[in-house]
């Protein structure tokens, strides 16, 4: 079945989004030198590369009307005269439809990713660079193939790309200078998908979509290291121009994240009053904490590479996320690996006690 039957939206699955391009491809004849913490993050790149098909269980099942598994108490609308007023049936087609909106998005930021971090294999003038890049190109394919796979056959229903998430990839690729593409995916859209992955991976019920966000979440963190260490070296020849244009992109691209949770397109998909559930998202208390946890792994990157002008900080001191400019980053990536592999040992010894009650029976079967 095509996907296009899928869309909660009508959309033209035919027709391609073209990005032009303003930038030039750069070619490097120095195959010796590198920096050693870039090359070392190239060969985990190398060294953590999986199979979605065989590292998911993708046996597990997962309840149509609500995919990931998430509390009732975590629902914005919970309690409110709309969601009273519904019937379970279009309860349980709102929350589905919320889930299948959400995912979509982080799949079609993932496609972005894919695009974006090709786009930096071809303009960064570093090798040392072009190498880690290639390795993330093939990251987000599996990234891609993974949200695709959960989305068409457990969840059932697509949404097209939220427009605030398409006019920042825009930007990021339209821009003439090859960082932009770094800052733009690297830093402000893997940043917040690390973070909102973060949350839901914290909240999630259903264990495939747990497994899922962890196995990526462990992709994504190396990505933001990468544009971490990047960035942060070609950041401190900028000349005061240039760092003041940067520190625009990032403030605009922040407000655009910020507002790219609302979920608009589900209120308009399910013919609801768009202002009035608009209204609603935004004021929840969960929202409210949804929305600043966001910004977790970007303030303290955006610190770290040296966009810290007064205008950046002020956009974050309006947003109430400020103070996170002192997380500590490497902690939190840290821990985003150490999940995911206890997953792996969780599941390996379930498997080993499966194999040892099937040896037993075996056993007691053949006495």
């Amino acid at each position: 079945m095509s996907t296009a039957e899928k869309y909660a939206i009508p959309t033209d699955v035919t027709a391609t989004w073209d990005v032009p391009a303003d930038c030039s491809a750069r070619f490097n004849w120095e195959y010796d030198e590198g920096r050693d913490r870039l090359l070392s993050l190239y060969q985990k790149g190398k060294d953590k590369q999986w199979d979605s098909t065989k590292r998911i269980d993708w046996s597990i099942e997962v309840d149509p009307n609500n995919p990931v598994g998430l509390p009732d108490a975590y629902n914005p609308f919970q309690g409110t005269d709309i969601w009273e007023k519904m019937t379970q049936k279009e309860q349980d087609n709102f929350i589905h439809h919320q889930a299948a909106w959400s995912w979509s998005q982080f799949l079609h930021g993932e496609q972005g990713a894919m695009i974006t971090a090709a786009r930096i294999v071809e303009t960064v003038p570093d090798l040392d660079s072009k190498f880690y890049g290639a390795t993330q190109v093939m990251d987000e394919a599996r990234h891609v193939e993974t949200f695709a796979r959960f989305l068409q056959d457990k969840v059932g229903t697509v949404f097209p790309m939220n427009k605030d998430l398409a006019a920042l990839l825009n930007d990021a690729l339209q821009a003439k200078d090859w960082d932009y593409a770094y800052l733009g995916m690297q830093v402000l859209i893997e940043g917040l998908a690390l973070a909102a992955f973060g949350v839901l991976r914290d909240l999630a019920e259903n264990p495939l979509a747990k497994q899922l966000l962890a196995y990526v979440m462990q992709d994504e963190a190396r990505h933001v290291a990468f544009g971490r260490l990047a960035l942060r070296d070609a950041y401190k020849e900028l000349s005061d121009k240039e760092r003041s244009e940067r520190e625009d992109f990032v403030v605009e691209g922040c407000w655009l994240m910020r507002n790219r949770f609302l979920g608009t397109e589900v209120y308009e998909a399910l013919g609801m009053p768009v202002k009035e559930c608009q209204e609603i998202a935004d004021h929840s208390e969960f929202q409210q904490m949804f929305r600043s946890l966001l910004f977790s792994r970007i303030v303290p990157c955006v610190k770290d590479i040296g966009l810290w002008g007064e205008k950046v900080q002020k956009c974050y001191a309006e947003m109430g996320v400020l103070d996170m400019a002192g997380f500590n980053l490497d902690e939190l990536m840290k821990a985003d690996e150490e999940k995911a592999e206890l997953i792996d040992r969780e599941k390996a010894e379930m498997a080993a006690r499966v194999a040892e009650v099937d040896e037993t029976i075996a056993v007691g079967a053949s006495a």
